[in-house]
């Protein structure tokens, strides 16, 4: 197998009820020394299109449609004409960022990617955006997780959770069925494992997210480490 994971971290400044938070993001490369995909191309697409070099970027795939993980979206597709995926649910998101082009693929649950000598699965997680999605590669042992799932747990919009019972639904049903020894690649913060995350589980379930933000811990006030608390504008969802 030939196959790697590369990381590109970016870095950008976004807005949280009027207060301006510095947030780093992750993109994702898969592939070998030949072709790539490239998944949540976030804000820089001079850094990441240098880290691909002069390999083929095959596909660029979205996870979700925040704006601060599709920044770079467009022109990191166009210099090798890929086609860009995201979830048809997510599309409102998508046109707040660019809003006169539309991504080429509707991606949906079970849909594969192949790049190099490996594949992507494509699971349905929505809960931070109802499209969300996460991505599977099994030769790899790795799933990408945008936001629904980061090191600190369940990801957020802000200091919020859209639909905190549609994510544990997806984290449990979906992500936690995975081999404990899966790393877990999230769009903000540093990887970990399903087997380092799955123990807390039963306190998500219990309401621990719910008392954490009613208590104000790791809220709004003080640095954000990584990214978890701002998705770089306030959104409504309820248009999706």
């Amino acid at each position: 197998m030939t196959a790697r994971i590369e990381r590109v971290v970016t870095e950008g400044t976004v807005d949280v009820d009027g207060v301006e938070h510095e947030v780093e993001n992750n993109t994702w490369i898969v592939g070998d020394d030949e072709e790539v995909i490239v998944i949540d191309p976030a804000r820089d697409a001079e850094a990441i299109l240098a880290k691909v070099g002069e390999r083929e970027v095959l596909a660029v795939v979205c996870t979700h449609g925040l704006p601060d993980h599709v920044g770079a979206a467009i022109e990191v597709a166009a210099r090798d004409e890929a086609v860009v995926a995201l979830h048809p649910k997510d599309r409102p998101l998508w046109r707040r960022t660019w809003p006169e082009t539309w991504p080429d693929i509707d991606m949906e649950d079970e849909g594969v990617f192949g790049v190099a000598d490996v594949e992507l699965e494509v699971m349905s997680t929505p809960g931070v955006s109802q499209g969300g999605v996460s991505l599977y590669c099994e030769a790899l042992s790795a799933v990408f997780t945008g936001k629904t799932l980061q090191a600190d747990g369940p990801g957020r919009i802000g200091d919020e959770y859209p639909a905190l019972a549609d994510q544990l639904t997806a984290i449990g049903g979906r992500l936690f069925t995975l081999p404990h020894a899966t790393r877990v690649m999230p769009a903000h913060g540093e990887e970990t494992t399903v087997g380092a995350l799955e123990p807390q589980f039963d306190d998500w379930l219990s309401g621990s997210l719910i008392r954490r933000q009613e208590s104000g811990e790791n809220g709004a006030e003080g640095p954000l480490t990584d990214g978890t608390k701002a998705a770089g504008i306030r959104l409504d969802l309820r248009d999706q």
